[in-house]
């Protein structure tokens, strides 16, 4: 039985593993966070249909992974110079929205635009595997 203010290990809530990322904490978050599991990078912006659609798709395949992937999502209007420094070094973020895979510091995988549930599961489970 559960005292109150516990929770399962199993139940963790998506915020554990899905947060807003921004140009202050991307180092901590991204690039350092992926030395633990692989971190999950979603350009997006609040104007784009897509990304409507995909956040939430990618953000239940995030969470139903238990911890073996995280999420940043960086909105690329809020975070222009993150942005522009990315697309500087080489990321295609010329359209949204874009999701960029890091593994060990690294960009490991990426896509572009909305993509199917099936193809968007698959993504995360080969970097469940990593």
């Amino acid at each position: 039985m559960l005292e109150l203010g516990q929770s399962r290990p199993d139940t963790a809530a998506a915020g554990d593993f899905i947060k807003d990322g921004s140009e202050a904490t991307f180092m901590a978050d991204v690039i350092e966070g992926s030395r633990e599991v692989p971190v999950i990078v979603d350009f997006w912006a609040t104007w784009c249909g897509p990304c409507k659609t995909l956040g939430p798709m990618l953000e239940a395949a995030v969470t139903a992974a238990r911890g073996k992937v995280r999420m940043v999502k960086i909105d690329v209007d809020r975070e222009q110079r993150l942005a522009a420094a990315l697309a500087q070094q080489g990321l295609p973020l010329q359209s949204i929205p874009t999701v960029v895979a890091f593994y060990q510091g690294q960009p490991v995988d990426m896509f572009q635009g909305a993509v199917p549930q099936g193809q968007l599961t698959e993504f995360v489970n080969k970097l469940v595997a990593m």
